[in-house]
């Protein structure tokens, strides 16, 4: 059992050790790759700009995180094509299992893409460039694998001319159009050889020498090799469909719905989870994961442990079918806290209308629960998770519930989050995130940003001011940018993008965005009139940030568009993550390596 990802960058701990991995098998395999290739990879995921080309790495890897396989992509945006660098297996590549499902993987890739066609070398099916009959039969059972897509030999060209006197064994230039009829011109195939033999193998080919290669395609369109091994009809089609790790890795709380507060006005429903659910199966956006138990030590790391424990215990107390709300706030003495368990709701609590009853705790628990599990899915290197949960929680603080909020998710999540590296807190609810600034305020490994209404008009209205910039050790990383009454798309995404560089400048491991969808058009707690295209493209901005992201859902209560927006966001934010990306290098060894499988 396996699955195939892709590996952004060597941030994480999971893909550092995969990362070496890979290394080791490309050492194994390939024992004439220059070292600088191999000590190279790392930065090459980092810093497309460097090399000119941007390189992408996916691996297939088992449940224990042993790597079965490889592929590595070079892109160029501008020239519009993909080459195929290296795609290596356990075994010889023969048409299934780990080596196929690599290349099948390295095709959707491509078309998600756009590009229309992936080049790549492979060696040579001639016995007399072979140096032993068991060489031919593995570059034959390669090219016939080839050949199921397809992909061929370009003809009538000098890509096979021997570098050096005496080189044998010289590698085809294979192109695979990835089943479109648009055929490959000889001007745009110069222009890519040219490229592929200066940037990849200027170390071992002359001006001269390049020049002589790429003059040599004369035919247009260019003509590929007739099928050798196959007969054409037998060429096999694979459309594009979004594979497993572009999808988002969803976890949804199985317990929301205890949590139904039936009192005339109270909008933070069971149906909001419904019907977000809905929309995004209608996609093939997401994959669910199953919730898993966590202990509340992690909840106890950013929540007074007084205040826990009298959640937990004042929920147990309330008879089934009531609720218990706040109504006497008294001067918070942290020495004297009133004994009256429905009093001191008051010394917990921020406003009068988030009650306690029996489910609460239980259900703000189960929210917690699913925000771990998908901070846990991240770290095990998904890209991209959701939090799908209710009761939300930005407004819980470090010993207060309210806003509908008990516990802090996406608080609970970051700082688990931190112990791995630096995280952002991107808070897009119509409400200011005061429980994470006030959780963080001190910290400088936390970038808390939240973008919602001008206190002076917009709930919890005590917190949000522009001059709140933390405190102490963390002076300088909590930005709020509070915005006027009356905001539509564009102008809300010129706050976006402030806040976006700001993510930039902090370099961040992790981003955590707390998703709140009530800055949508006619949403009974906001004024903002946002609408789904709007959502699409702050999906597409956040996704450009191409950083493992976790998304845990807030507020959002105009249940009509409620999916609708959801599902345009998230639609925006898979696009901007993983989809088409700017262009740019690499090295290798031609004639030295070709393709192993």
């Amino acid at each position: 059992m396996f699955r195939i990802r892709r590996i952004f960058d060597n941030a994480l701990p999971v893909d550092q050790r995969e990362i070496e991995q890979v290394q080791r098998i490309l050492q194994s395999q390939f024992p004439d790759v220059r070292p600088e290739e191999l000590t190279g990879l790392p930065e090459k995921l980092r810093n497309p700009m460097k090399y000119r080309f941007r390189h992408l790495l996916l691996v297939a890897d088992d449940p224990s995180g042993n790597v079965r396989g490889f592929a590595l992509l070079s892109h160029d945006a501008q020239l519009d094509f993909f080459f195929l660098d290296y795609i290596a297996t356990e075994k010889l590549l023969s048409g299934g299992g780990v080596g196929g499902a690599l290349y099948e993987r390295v095709r959707s890739e491509a078309q998600a893409h756009g590009v229309p066609g992936v080049f790549f070398e492979c060696p040579p099916d001639d016995p007399a460039d072979c140096e032993t009959p068991e060489i031919l039969k593995q570059n034959i059972a390669r090219l016939r694998f080839y050949e199921r897509y397809g992909a061929r030999p370009i003809a009538g060209t000098a890509y096979q001319k021997p570098i050096r006197p005496g080189d044998r064994g010289m590698p085809f230039l294979m192109y695979d159009a990835l089943d479109q009829r648009k055929r490959l011109r000889r001007d745009a195939a110069r222009e890519i050889c040219g490229a592929i033999l200066r940037r990849k193998y200027g170390h071992l080919c002359s001006p001269q020498y390049t020049a002589s290669v790429v003059g040599s395609f004369r035919d247009d369109p260019v003509r590929l090799r007739e099928f050798r091994y196959l007969k054409p009809e037998t060429a096999e089609t694979s459309p594009f469909r979004r594979m497993a790790h572009e999808r988002i890795y969803l976890v949804v709380s199985d317990r929301h719905e205890i949590h139904h507060v039936r009192e005339r006005g109270y909008v933070e429903s069971p149906v909001r989870i419904g019907v977000i659910l809905r929309e995004l199966e209608r996609t093939d956006l997401t994959r669910r994961a199953e919730p898993r138990e966590f202990p509340d030590k992690h909840i106890r790391a950013v929540h007074d442990d007084g205040f826990v424990d009298y959640l937990k215990k004042t929920c147990r107390t309330v008879p089934a079918g009531r609720s218990l709300y706040p109504y006497v706030f008294p001067i918070r003495n942290a020495a004297r806290p009133p004994k009256e368990l429905t009093v001191r709701a008051g010394y917990y609590c921020i406003d009068t209308f988030t009650p306690l009853n029996q489910n609460a705790y239980t259900a703000a628990k189960r929210a917690v629960d699913c925000a771990l599990t998908a901070a846990e899915g991240i770290l095990k290197g998904e890209r991209l998770a959701y939090a799908l949960v209710r009761p939300p929680g930005h407004h819980a603080e470090y010993r207060a519930f309210g806003g509908f909020c008990y516990f802090n998710n996406n608080a609970i999540a970051a700082q688990y989050l931190s112990l791995h590296g630096r995280v952002a807190i991107l808070d897009i609810d119509y409400h200011h995130g005061n429980g994470q600034q006030e959780i963080f305020g001190e910290r400088a490994d936390v970038l808390t940003v939240s973008i919602h209404g001008h206190p002076r008009f917009a709930y919890p209205y005590f917190t949000g001011f522009e001059d709140e910039k933390g405190s102490k050790g963390g002076t300088g990383y909590n930005v709020n940018l509070p915005l006027p009454e009356h905001v539509d798309g564009p102008r809300y995404r010129e706050a976006l993008g402030q806040a976006i560089r700001r993510i930039r400048r902090f370099e961040p491991q992790f981003l955590v965005v707390a998703l709140g969808l009530d800055t949508a058009k006619a949403d009974p707690t906001g004024t903002w009139s946002l609408k789904a295209k709007d959502f699409e493209a702050n999906g597409e901005m956040i996704g450009r940030l191409r950083l493992p992201t976790l998304v845990v859902q807030e507020g959002g209560y105009r249940t009509r568009t409620l999916g609708t927006n959801a599902r345009h966001f998230f639609t925006g934010l898979v696009r901007g993550i993983f989809g088409p990306v700017g262009g740019a290098a690499g090295s290798g060894d031609r004639g030295k390596k070709g393709n192993q499988p």
